[in-house]
């Protein structure tokens, strides 16, 4: 079988025709070495010939019904972010499917595609990166479930997945997003060979940077394709421990980051923290990954404000190349004193942000 595959680069990188024939296992294990190693061809499309890459600096973006894309709220809210000393958003499209093993995943219309054009327009006109990051998502469960029965149904699922990263990719492409991320925390598929027929379609469509966010460490630790990415990113949400006790929270944190930094180091990327965060909830830090509808708890502000600021005191030590807060809204409004869940918005983390990215625009070498 012989198999013609474009890779499209600018700026310094080369436009390249993979050609591979060949049959049988061997051939395959081959083939998907061959293909990593040929689609990495270097530093990411977000450095500047000759210059450091800039550290990103930003937030997760969720739009609200409030506050749709192409809305005044929703440019108010990402000029809010770009205050803080962001650099960069990710927008998140959501993929949709009726169970975690059902192969029928289809683009969801939470975020459809004329939104997310105006979204990322609004975004440019704020001064921000983008980054195209979409989710899978599933009523009730978590993406880290999405596995299938049988090699027909992965077949069939991958199909369709990559069909519709093609379609994110062809978007982002043409409105000149930064980076696309190719999937989110998909932590029961990430071992299938599958993916580097996904990445290197998503190349031919997209000349930007491309990553994948692992779901923490462990699953960092087992992707096989990220010799064919631009970064490695991961989600980080450890266990920190008592509410008080500091210590703990970055010893956990530099654990994790450390783990992490095993798998970028392994195949020379920058590593990435896609987000970290925590609800601004009393008892919040023994599970960080907990939402508001998983637990009623009352309101502690600070505490999440202090959580996040750790995180990027250790991030800043381990030298990542991107921070990105989960969470930040359309809506201007969203957040306040009240409320419990992760967004940053209108509470004492917001201005932690604004402290620590304004201050390390001026003595952090590489930031814009």
């Amino acid at each position: 079988m012989s198999l013609g595959l474009p890779v499209k680069r600018q700026g310094p990188f080369v436009n390249v025709m993979i050609v591979w024939t060949g049959r049988g296992h061997v051939h395959e294990l081959a083939r998907r070495a061959f293909f990593a190693g040929a689609l990495s061809f270097g530093v990411s499309t977000l450095a500047r010939a000759g210059s450091p890459a800039p550290v990103l600096r930003g937030a997760n973006l969720v739009e609200t019904p409030n506050a749709p894309f192409g809305s005044e709220a929703a440019a108010v809210s990402l000029r809010r972010l770009a205050a803080t000393g962001a650099n960069c958003v990710a927008i998140i499209p959501f993929l949709w499917q009726s169970a975690p093993d059902s192969p029928g995943i289809v683009l969801g219309n939470a975020v459809p595609l004329d939104r997310l054009r105006l979204g990322l327009a609004q975004a440019r006109a704020a001064g921000l990166r983008t980054i195209v990051k979409p989710h899978v998502w599933i009523a009730g469960h978590w993406a880290g479930e999405v596995a299938m029965r049988d090699p027909a149904d992965w077949r069939r699922w991958f199909a369709a997945y990559s069909a519709h990263l093609g379609e994110l990719a062809t978007l982002a492409g043409g409105e000149g997003a930064d980076v696309l991320m190719i999937g989110t925390e998909l932590a029961q598929t990430s071992h299938h060979p599958a993916w580097l027929d996904v990445i290197v379609r998503a190349r031919s469509l997209f000349p930007g940077t491309l990553s994948y966010t692992a779901h923490g460490p462990d699953e960092a630790g087992r992707v096989p394709f990220w010799a064919a990415l631009d970064a490695v990113s991961v989600s980080l949400y450890p266990v920190l421990g008592e509410g008080g006790d500091r210590p703990a929270w970055h010893h956990a944190m530099a654990a994790a980051l450390q783990r992490s930094q095993v798998a970028a180091h392994k195949v020379q990327k920058p590593l990435w923290i896609a987000e970290f965060g925590l609800r601004s909830a009393r008892g919040a830090t023994l599970r960080p990954w907990e939402s508001a509808e998983e637990r009623v708890a009352a309101p502690d502000g600070p505490l999440q404000a202090a959580v996040i600021e750790a995180w990027l005191e250790e991030a800043r030590r381990a030298g990542v190349g991107a921070e990105l807060v989960w969470r930040w809204f359309t809506d201007p409004a969203a957040g306040g004193s009240g409320d419990t869940d992760f967004t940053v918005q209108n509470k004492p983390a917001e201005a932690v942000l604004r402290r620590c990215w304004l201050r390390a625009l001026f003595d952090r070498p590489g930031s814009p």
